[in-house]
């Protein structure tokens, strides 16, 4: 089954491997992209579909030095380049929007840092001083809430007039979107908070904006339930639960797919989500540890899911999808390269001959 082309929606998959996004930390410092950028995603355009690392919509929502933007009309100019390199290739690739909301900086973003509520995120981030301490955000105002949804809906269209095939909403793995969805960082008592359905509200109505500009059948979402990084803390049942009320709120969309980060293939979670919303499931098993081609197989041998997003394997290996094919041996990623910068570790691993 891996080797058989999908449709979801618009997107056409050339087999059911997709390459994850992946930070790498290489864009310029005003967020455009380059042409080192074009020829990394070129290389890996054997993948059935290519999601971009998160781009971010808006100033305030960078996260790390070096992560792309596309949140202005130089930003659509780079990343055409992108695109078209894939393009040429034969492959297709969609835009992973994310607003990093509190795991964000004020000496990266120049603005003031914001979240549902004001609970600082644990840990560190690398800023042009050095690292910092992420600082305790800013509680959004209703009014900027309110605002979330054409913010996206603008930057969707800036990424399809790109030349995108879709957008990925990333409500996933710590980051803004999945602030409003996680009761530790989501403590509001008004009608955005956890108690009046005010996150998953937020959600949906940002997927349904992204939708009215851009068509249906160009947009996925990314979901993480039980995946406690950037200081989610989550009780897996609770927010498996509440990930399938999620998906019968999108369901009236008609999303193109939705990607779970889900490292217990055992249960029916991504069944349960792909029925609720009736749309393609995406699966990716190794928020811990690296998807290999056995559980890759495994996970779309069982129905649990139409493809399978891949990470680090993509990251060693350009020629990922060609290498499981014919099972050959695989290069190992150097994780002191991964956000470094320059082409070392990002576009000079190895291919096979021929």
């Amino acid at each position: 089954m891996m080797w058989q082309p999908a449709q979801f929606g618009s997107i056409r998959l050339r087999n059911r491997l997709v390459m994850a996004p992946l930070t790498r930390t290489r864009a310029n410092d005003d967020g455009a992209v380059t042409e080192l950028i074009a020829e990394y995603y070129r290389q890996r355009a054997t993948a059935g579909l290519i999601v971009s690392e998160g781009t971010w919509p808006t100033l305030q929502g960078k996260s790390y030095l070096g992560q792309p933007g596309i949140a202005d009309t130089a930003h659509v100019d780079a990343w055409r380049q992108v695109t078209g390199a894939v393009h040429s290739a034969g492959g297709s690739i969609v835009l992973q929007l994310m607003h990093g909301g509190r795991v964000a900086h004020p000496a990266i973003t120049r603005r003031e840092v914001v979240a549902p509520s004001a609970v600082r995120p644990p840990g560190h981030v690398r800023t042009a001083s050095g690292k910092q301490r992420f600082p305790v955000p800013e509680a959004m105002t209703r009014a900027a809430i309110a605002e979330l949804p054409l913010m996206y809906a603008k930057s969707a269209r800036r990424a399809i007039s790109a030349g995108f095939d879709g957008v990925e909403l990333h409500a996933a793995n710590g980051y803004l979107l999945h602030q409003f969805l996680a009761a530790n960082t989501n403590l509001r008592g008004d009608e955005y908070g956890l108690e009046a359905g005010g996150g998953r509200r937020v959600v949906t109505e940002v997927a349904q904006a992204v939708v009215d500009e851009v068509g249906a059948d160009r947009v996925g979402i990314r979901l993480s339930p039980g995946n406690n990084v950037q200081g989610i803390d989550e009780d897996y049942q609770t927010a498996a639960d509440g990930c399938r009320s999620l998906a019968l709120d999108l369901r009236p969309l008609g999303l193109a797919y939705i990607s779970l980060v889900w490292a217990r293939p055992g249960d029916s979670l991504s069944r349960d989500i792909g029925s609720a919303a009736q749309t393609s499931i995406v699966v990716n098993t190794g928020p811990a540890t690296a998807t290999t081609r056995e559980e890759a197989r495994a996970v779309l041998d069982s129905g649990a899911a139409d493809a399978v997003a891949v990470g680090r394997a993509f990251i060693a290996n350009p020629d990922l999808a060609r290498r499981w094919a014919e099972g050959r041996v695989e290069n190992h990623p150097d994780q002191a390269t991964f956000y470094v910068g320059g082409p070392r570790g990002y576009t000079d691993y190895g291919v096979l001959p021929g």
